[in-house]
Order: C-alpha cells, then structure tokens, then sequence
C-alpha cells in the first residue's frame, strides 16, 4: 500500500510496520523524517522534481512511502480491555471521513473502530493520509454485520450507545 505525507511518514517510521521502499523528492528537507530513515537503515528513493510529478495526484509531501497493507484486528480483542471505548461505524463510504473519524477516536481514547466489511470504506492511503498516521495506534476491526457484532458485545456486557445524524444535539432539550 503507497501512503504520502510527512505526518503519516513520521509515525510509520516511528513505529514497526515493514517498510518495502521509500520514495523521496531530492530537494527533501525534513531532518526529523530523514533521521527517522536512516535509523531505520533504509536506503530511499530520490527522485527529480520532473520524476516525482507522477504522483501529483497524491498530496505527498515530497514523501511516499510503500508499506505492507493493513493488517485489520478481530473485534473480540476489544473485549480483553476493560471499559473499552469502541467506534462501530456503519455505511461510512467516504475514505475522506473514516480518516477523519479514526483520528478523532483515537485522540478521544478510544480502543478501536469496528466496519462493515461490505458497503463501506476500507483502510487505504488516503484513510492513512486523512488520519495523520492514527491509524497506526488505532485496532480496526472488518466485521460481516454490523447489527450482530452489536449484539454480541451486547451479551459480553459491553454498554451500547447510538447516535443519529437526524437528532438534536445533546446541547438542546
């Protein structure tokens, strides 16, 4: 999976995910990411202004980093940390909000995010981008069905709460 951008950069580097290339501009200049490579021992890419306009597409950065794809998480996980705050999202096709939302939940403290498997957005570069890299702390669970995965954690006990784009806000009475 291609992933762009120097905030997702930082925190792959960071972290222990396997890395297969790395592709920089040669006028790169981000000491903290290129210390983080060389710790990393990995020999980037670097290409000419001219080369790189390939992926003009992609809000890179002048970075773009080639990772193995992500590796989803079983729900039942969250069941092993106690007062677990999970995110169960449903019909969420834009990859622009389920980036947005990951990365909400995970500076909310919340232990994971469970998503359909169908209909619905699944993790790649531009959810990874739109997280600021938050995807890498944050379990994410794909399930079959949303109603019984709710269902189940139901009967484990766990406290459900829903909440409607068509409701009040909890400001008003």
């Amino acid at each position: 999976m291609l992933v762009y951008g120097r905030n997702v950069a930082k925190e792959i580097l960071s972290g222990n995910k396997k890395i297969n290339k790395i592709t920089i501009i040669e006028d790169f200049s981000d000491k903290d990411i290129l210390s983080l490579i060389e710790k990393r021992n990995i020999k980037p890419i670097c290409l000419k202004k001219n080369e790189f306009s390939r992926f003009d597409k992609f809000s890179h950065q002048g970075i773009i980093l080639d990772i193995e794809d992500f590796c989803y998480s079983d729900y039942t996980e969250f069941l092993n940390v106690e007062n677990a705050k999970v995110v169960v999202l449903d019909h969420l096709e834009d990859p622009h909000n389920l980036g947005a939302i990951i990365r909400t939940a995970n500076l909310a403290g919340a232990h994971g995010v469970i998503i359909p498997k169908r209909r619905a957005a699944s993790v790649n570069s531009t959810v990874s981008k739109v997280s600021a890299g938050a995807v890498e702390y944050m379990k994410i669970a794909r399930v079959n069905n949303i109603n019984e995965t709710i269902r189940y954690l139901k009967e484990q006990d766990v406290w459900i709460c829903g909440t409607d784009m068509d409701t009040n806000t909890i400001y008003t009475k």
